[in-house]
């Protein structure tokens, strides 16, 4: 598949564009930039005719048909104008071993297992083809596969600097066989029941701090009100004090001080860096990504995690998902597909899958994201794969919208990237013709407000 991608993916080995050895050094120095064109996508369902985007410190300023360049400014021109693809299933840029690391759990961080010595011409690959950021986790093939990482493509940049969102979801496995044999039964019942019971302990651990939170105002209310109370009798309680110390010392008796009992404070629950985690999922506040392809599977875990209700549940996969469609559907729950070409060798979970699913699942109102498919393809395979979605029934929009804003949307960067609306980063690609057309090439790419790809 790599190769019919080389030959295919916008020009990159057509001998219509540069190899990554002829290229033109990108211009790294922050400036203004003015990018026009005959068609400017600012999302995937408006597009503005002859239109331009004013880019200023790395943020879109300004976006209009009657724009001028300020003095100063560089001006780009094209016929297409559109916002950057995100790759919402990579495994770009990891450490060799990361991939299938068995000892990741549900806080293993994403950004600790990058590779830092990641080749920058690889990295401009990726360019070349119109993705300029992509998700990536831990370990791609274990129960438990950590927190993902949303990382922007910066030849030459650190890993700190390269990332938009070091905590963009937590992923999981359901019934996934790394080695393609499939699985017994029983075990994948085990794994929707080990991850369902790890969402249960996050939301007790939810509870629990809660219960903490409201025990320690209260207890800081009682010790505030008696302070006051002593604040408010204190020359009385001198008084009293120097009569009591007067008659005992009249008395010829030891005098001791009135003890004063304060309430114990309330413990903190311990901290385990797990269930701080799975907390966050079982609130809502993290996504939960979850590779399963059986429909069995699916049913099982739709109907086990409909008790959390702030759960916000994304299926990877999804090979049988339109079995569940309604509950996916009214749920919204999004279905991240890897629309590749797959012959006999397949792996067990993909056994019935289908290069329409994307397109199918639209049709029955089900949000689409787009994915390389973490360990099995390669990133920069990513606008083919939409093509190919898009030869078996998704419309053109919706693949866009799905390489774009859906995947921004997904995971929590909207505000960031995914449009060209003023505000957001200038994460954007100027092409020669429509997007995820094969015959299309990408001639400037800006990631960031910085010119990183030019032809």
């Amino acid at each position: 598949m790599h190769a019919i991608a080389c030959l295919l993916t916008f020009g990159l080995c057509t001998g219509t564009g540069t190899t990554p050895d002829d290229h033109r050094e990108p211009s790294t120095k922050p400036t203004v930039f003015l990018v026009r064109g005959d068609r400017v996508y600012i999302r995937a369902d408006r597009v503005l005719e002859n239109g331009a985007v004013l880019i200023q410190g790395g943020k879109i300023v300004a976006v209009g048909t009657d724009l001028q360049a300020p003095e100063g400014a560089r001006e780009i021109r094209g016929k297409v104008v559109c916002p950057g693809f995100v790759d919402a299933w990579s495994s770009f840029g990891l450490e060799s071993l990361a991939g299938n690391n068995d000892r990741t759990d549900a806080s293993t961080q994403a950004t600790d297992s990058l590779d830092p010595f990641i080749d920058a011409r690889l990295q401009q690959q990726l360019l070349r083809t119109g993705i300029t950021a992509y998700r990536v986790q831990p370990s791609e093939r274990t129960r438990e596969c950590g927190i993902g990482a949303l990382l922007r493509l910066r030849p030459g940049a650190d890993a700190k600097s390269s990332t938009l969102l070091g905590d963009c979801c937590v992923a999981a496995t359901v019934g996934v066989s790394g080695d393609g044999r499939g699985m017994d039964v029983f075990d994948r019942i085990n794994d929707i029941d080990r991850l369902v019971g790890s969402i249960a302990d996050g939301w007790s651990y939810v509870q629990d701090r809660n219960e903490y939170k409201h025990d320690l105002a209260e207890w800081e209310k009682k010790i505030a009100e008696e302070q006051k109370k002593l604040d408010d009798g204190f020359k009385k309680a001198k008084k009293d004090r120097e009569k009591d110390q007067a008659d005992a010392k009249e008395k010829q008796k030891e005098f001791k001080d009135k003890s004063y009992k304060e309430d114990k404070k309330p413990t903190p629950p311990r901290y385990d860096p797990v269930k701080e985690t799975l907390a966050r999922v079982a609130s809502g506040e993290l996504p939960l990504i979850v590779e399963v392809h059986r429909a069995a599977e699916m049913r099982n875990l739709l109907d086990a995690t409909a008790r959390f209700e702030r759960l916000r549940l994304i299926i990877e996969g999804g090979t049988e998902a339109l079995a569940v469609a309604e509950q996916l559907k009214a749920r919204k729950i999004p279905v991240i597909v890897w629309p590749a070409p797959m012959g006999q060798a397949r792996a067990d979970q993909y056994a019935q899958y289908d290069l329409g699913l994307a397109a199918q699942l639209k049709e029955a109102g089900i949000e689409v994201l787009i994915g390389s498919g973490g360990a099995d393809a390669a990133t920069r395979d990513l606008p083919l794969l939409a093509a190919l979605a898009v030869g078996h029934g998704l419309t053109r929009e919706a693949a866009l919208e799905a390489l774009t804003i859906g995947a921004a949307r997904a995971l929590d960067v909207a505000d960031r990237i995914g449009s060209l609306e003023v505000g957001k980063d200038a994460d954007m690609i100027v092409l020669d013709g429509e997007p995820l057309a094969t015959t299309t090439r990408v001639h400037f790419v800006l990631c960031g407000g910085e010119l990183v790809i030019e032809e």
